[in-house]
């Protein structure tokens, strides 16, 4: 991808599954990568991403090894399968806390710290475009997503392009931890392409719009889905 190299790119999320993989992508392609997460892995900045002061300290600690912020891949995100009668106000809380509250304060946090020429990615879902069963709260949150990556490209520009990538199943551990090996089945027999996406094939996306060769997708909601939606 053409403009990567150096650049500043801050992954949320990035010790598992589509993060992680987007945190190889982006230092594949030469940038410095610098990794926020819950757990406590090893070259990751520990954050709940939930707090807006851990926010704040975790990209303090970023400008100290980066110097700053060019890229931002707001990635974080947590589900729980449920059916709606059945979420409790915390869990309600939380999903929503992490998936939206989380993206918002890493959002603000890299926009404050971009110059001209700066990338804000969000991981949303393809269950933030239609209704999908056991997941109202995830619903929720992602829809909440794709409406703040339109809004901030559109307040942001024309310094800094903003746009939001919606998933289908993707075989990462959050969807192995959830779904049966009989389950993860169905969902590939239900897409046309016959399979969930690999991590990589997210990251992939997202160094796209990242790079310059996107330079001119702003406000956009990718869906990379297998033809799931069509």
């Amino acid at each position: 991808m053409r403009g990567l190299q150096g650049k500043r790119v801050v992954v949320t999320g990035g010790t598992s599954g589509i993060g992680e993989a987007t945190c190889r992508r982006f230092a594949e392609e030469g940038a410095r990568v610098a990794s926020i997460a819950v757990d406590d892995a090893d070259g990751s900045i520990r954050c709940d991403v939930a707090d807006a002061q851990q926010v704040e300290r975790a990209f303090a600690q970023v400008d100290g090894t980066l110097g700053g912020v060019d890229v931002l891949v707001a990635n974080a995100g947590i589900s729980l399968r449920r059916p709606f009668v059945e979420i409790g106000e915390d869990d309600w809380r939380r999903v929503l806390d992490v998936n939206l509250t989380g993206v918002f304060n890493c959002a603000q946090q890299a926009a404050r710290r971009m110059t001209e020429g700066g990338v804000i990615l969000m991981t949303a879902s393809t269950n933030g475009l239609a209704g999908h069963p056991l997941y109202a709260d995830y619903n929720a949150s992602k829809a909440g997503v794709i409406l703040l990556a339109r809004t901030l490209a559109r307040e942001l520009a024309p310094a800094i392009r903003v746009n939001a990538v919606c998933p289908g199943y993707v075989l990462t551990p959050m969807q192995e931890a959830e779904y049966t090996p009989e389950m993860l089945a169905a969902v590939d027999a239900s897409i046309p392409l016959g399979r969930h996406a690999r991590p990589d094939e997210i990251a992939a996306l997202f160094a796209f719009l990242a790079s310059d060769d996107a330079s001119y997708i702003t406000g956009s909601t990718v869906t990379i889905d297998g033809g799931e939606t069509a």
